[in-house]
C-alpha cells in the first residue's frame, strides 16, 4: 500500500528539473501495460523492462485512478536507471513530476505549447501514423522524435489505422529524427520494421503481458544483430 494523500489534483509541489534526458537513437520503448494492475505492479514491470534492455518508458494511463503519484514513482525507477521518462497526453502532468517529455497525438496540445510549457530541452513526441508529411511537419516545428503505426494487429489500440511499412523507407529518406515504430511488434516481426528504417520499437503487450525483464532482452536481440 502506498499514500496517496499527496497525489490529490495538482497541488503537490512540481521537482527541481536539473536536466532534461536524450531521447536515445535507437533501442526498445516501452509504454506502460495499466488496465485492470495496481500502482506496485506496474512499477515493478516499469523496472523489469528497464533492467532487461528497454531505453524510454512512457507513461499510458487512460483510465488513471492517481497519475501523479504513478508516474511521480514511475519517473524515480527510470531516473535511477537513466532512462527517459516521457508523459502521454499530458503536459501538465509532465511538468508536475519532472518527467523528460511528453508524446502527443493528433488532438493532443500543440508542439509549441509542449516546448513552453517543458522547456527548450525536453523530449517531444509526435504521432504520425502513416503521413509522411505530417512527420516533416512536426520536425520542423521542433518534435525530438516521429512515432508510426500501427504495422501489425494491437490488443493495446485494436481500432488504430494500419501504417505500411513502405512508410518507414520514406521516413528514413525524408526525417532526420528519430523514427518510431509501434503497434503490435512482437521479437518475431520487429526485425522488418527496423531493417525498414525504424530506429525505435514501442511495445505495450508484447513487453508487458507475461514476464517484462525477459520479454525486453527478446527484442534487444533485434538490436544487437
Amino acid at each position: 500500500m502506498h499514500d496517496k494523500s499527496a497525489g490529490n489534483g495538482f497541488a503537490r509541489k512540481a521537482p527541481d528539473r536539473v536536466r532534461t534526458m536524450k531521447f536515445p537513437t535507437r533501442g526498445l520503448y516501452a509504454i506502460t501495460q495499466t488496465e485492470n494492475k495496481s500502482d506496485d505492479t506496474i512499477i515493478n514491470e516499469v523496472a523489469a523492462a528497464i533492467k532487461g534492455g528497454a531505453v524510454v518508458v512512457q507513461y499510458r494511463d487512460k483510465n488513471p485512478v492517481d497519475a501523479p503519484f504513478l508516474a511521480g514513482e514511475l519517473v524515480k525507477i527510470c531516473h535511477q536507471y537513466n532512462v527517459p521518462f516521457l508523459i502521454n497526453d499530458d503536459i501538465e502532468l509532465a511538468a508536475l513530476v519532472g518527467a523528460d517529455g511528453v508524446h502527443l497525438g493528433k488532438e493532443d496540445d500543440a508542439i509549441a505549447q509542449a516546448r513552453k510549457r517543458l522547456g527548450k530541452d525536453a523530449i517531444i513526441g509526435v504521432s504520425c501514423y502513416d503521413f509522411v508529411e505530417q512527420a516533416l511537419n512536426a520536425q520542423t516545428q521542433g518534435a525530438t522524435y516521429a512515432a508510426f503505426g500501427r504495422f501489425f494487429p494491437s490488443n493495446s489500440k485494436p481500432l488504430a489505422a494500419p501504417a505500411h511499412i513502405e512508410t518507414l523507407h520514406q521516413a528514413k529518406l525524408a526525417l532526420t529524427i528519430p523514427i518510431v515504430a509501434i503497434g503490435g511488434i512482437l521479437p518475431e516481426n520487429g526485425g522488418q520494421l527496423l531493417a525498414a528504417g525504424a530506429d525505435l520499437l514501442a511495445v505495450i503487450g508484447g513487453l508487458f503481458d507475461y514476464q517484462p525483464q525477459q520479454s525486453a532482452k527478446a527484442y534487444q536481440t533485434l538490436f544487437n544483430d
